[in-house]
């Protein structure tokens, strides 16, 4: 099994990981403009069971997400998969659609502007996105993928590249549970 790992830790200033990632030859794909709408389930509760199911709008293109519930105490490790739907005006509204009339409810949207950089840490493929939330503010996201016989070697790669970076006291909490709970929701 494919797992997601990943660390959220909020970014006032962004000056030392934009050093950092220039010293490792990793240069920013255009931001993106992602808009995520995410579904509660009609008979469990997602913010119980701490899983998620969203649909993501980028620029044409649109993606149904299902993530399950996190397995790690250091790191938010979980199982994620995601498949296209297709064009994000047709598609992707016909996709909540249909979740709506299989009961599922809608939740809220998230907004952000994404840069994502590329670079290798410790033997794994690491993805530093770099976030501003509309609400929220900035945020610096530490992601890899491994298979579940590589999880604990890909956390610690994780942990010590956020150490080398100094971020501080990481974010345990989605974009959407804090922005609900801006909202009082």
């Amino acid at each position: 099994m494919t797992l997601e790992i990943e660390l959220k830790f909020p970014l006032p200033d962004s000056e030392a990981v934009l050093e950092f990632l220039a010293s490792q030859n990793s240069h920013p794909h255009i931001p993106v403009q992602q808009k995520d709408l995410y579904f509660n389930h009609p008979v469990r509760n997602f913010a119980e069971t701490d899983e998620a199911l969203r649909i993501r709008v980028i620029d044409d293109q649109s993606y149904i997400t299902y993530k399950g519930p996190v397995l790690g105490k250091q790191t938010k490790t979980r199982r994620e998969i995601e498949l296209p739907v297709g064009n994000p005006a047709d598609e992707s509204e016909g996709m909540s659609t249909i979740l709506e009339l299989l009961d599922f409810k809608k939740v809220r949207s998230v907004e952000k502007t994404r840069t994502v950089y590329h670079f290798e840490w410790e033997s794994f493929s690491m993805e530093i996105c770099l976030d501003e939330v509309k609400g929220l503010g900035k945020f610096l996201e530490i992601e890899t993928i491994a298979e579940e016989k590589y999880r604990e070697e890909a956390q610690n790669a994780i942990l010590h590249l956020a150490g080398h970076l100094n971020l501080g006291q990481q974010e345990r909490r989605s974009y959407l549970r804090m922005l609900l709970e801006k909202d009082n929701l």
